[in-house]
């Protein structure tokens, strides 16, 4: 009864706040309510960084608090214990393996993904080995030192479909581990040979001259799916009405997202410098850094390629991270919130 109760004060309020929304009348009197978001800082929140610069949360009455972790993988325990409502995360074995022991955490929303003619994630070369002779394609990726992010995410899954393209074992490469910024001095000092590298880093270090963007992923992985918007298990079922209004927010940041962009690069108009704006901002660097580099692809209606994602789950059953049988990529991707919130907002008309 108790939540019977709950649920129609909550739909009471947000039907309130609609209509006060509309009228164009102040809605100070109802308390905002409070979401947690963890985030890596980099250009893949771009939706985020929007929907907040823009008032987007604040429209719907949400107060948001970005809350930094070193990667995503970090996130899976924070938003199983509602220490965290809110998470941006690659696929990895830790959200499938939470949910082999009942930890609910939701994939709902598209973040970032590869599509033709986007060099958002690359696959980095150092640039002496290029010179050298020593690495001329993917057959060449046997033996040397390649950097991913973290351990047991999805990325270790993209590696695989490289040394596949080149007629190589996974256990050919030797994978070492280091956020994207060590990546960069691994380079820098020659401790890593290659690395799967998202933006803005891979640009930054073209330009230092350190590595060689040999080609993006998209070339031997189509259709990737880098990362998610993630509910925690609580937010999605206790605080539902809440979690319904944070998508509607989000999927206006990423249609605003997508008009800023242009056949894969940042449009050249008022649209994307607003936007390179919004993320220099966040993201404490100048929009000319931002405009330099490249930007991710990110479905508009927030969908989500299920397909790539059983790919990494039978690769990290290959490779032993995730050991439940019984687990599917369906047990944990609820795209409800997403659906509902696109049928309300109407359907992307593209600006560009």
């Amino acid at each position: 009864m108790r939540k019977a109760i709950a649920r129609l004060k909550a739909r009471t309020v947000s039907a309130l706040l609609a209509v006060m929304l509309t009228a164009g009348l102040p809605v100070a009197a109802f308390a905002a309510d409070a979401v947690r978001i963890g985030y890596t800082k980099n250009a893949g929140d771009a939706a985020l960084y929007i929907a907040d610069a823009r008032g987007y949360f604040k429209a719907e009455n949400i107060d948001v608090a970005l809350v930094y972790f070193d990667s995503g993988a970090r996130m899976v325990a924070p938003l199983g214990t509602s220490e965290l409502d809110v998470g941006t995360l690659p696929g990895s074995a830790g959200l499938f393996n939470a949910a082999s022991r009942q930890i609910n955490n939701r994939i709902v929303a598209d973040r970032s993904r590869s599509a033709p003619g986007y060099l958002y994630q690359t696959l980095m070369i150092r640039k002496d080995l290029i010179d050298s002779g020593r690495f001329k394609g993917y057959p060449d990726l046997k033996g040397l030192k390649m950097a991913v992010a973290a351990p047991g995410i999805s990325i270790l899954s993209v590696v695989n479909e490289a040394m596949k393209k080149g007629g190589r074992a996974y256990a050919d490469v030797e994978i070492v581990f280091g956020g994207f910024p060590q990546q960069v001095a691994g380079f820098r000092n020659k401790t890593i040979d290659a690395a799967i590298m998202i933006e803005p880093f891979a640009t930054g270090i073209v330009a230092s001259g350190d590595a060689v963007r040999f080609i993006s992923t998209e070339d031997f992985y189509p259709g990737d799916q880098f990362t998610f918007l993630v509910y925690g298990e609580r937010f999605a079922t206790a605080r539902t009405d809440v979690a319904k209004r944070f998508m509607r927010a989000y999927v206006r940041g990423i249609r605003d997202f997508n008009d800023a962009i242009d056949n894969g690069r940042w449009a050249a108009n008022a649209r994307g410098e607003e936007v390179l704006a919004i993320i220099a901002k966040y993201l404490e660097l100048k929009p000319e850094q931002i405009k330099a580099s490249y930007p991710h692809a990110c479905d508009p209606d927030g969908d989500i390629n299920l397909d790539s994602m059983r790919k990494d789950l039978a690769f990290f059953r290959q490779i032993g991270e995730v050991t439940s049988k019984d687990i599917k990529v369906e047990d944990i991707v609820d795209l409800s919130f997403v659906h509902a919130a696109v049928r309300e907002l109407g359907p992307y008309k593209p600006a560009n």
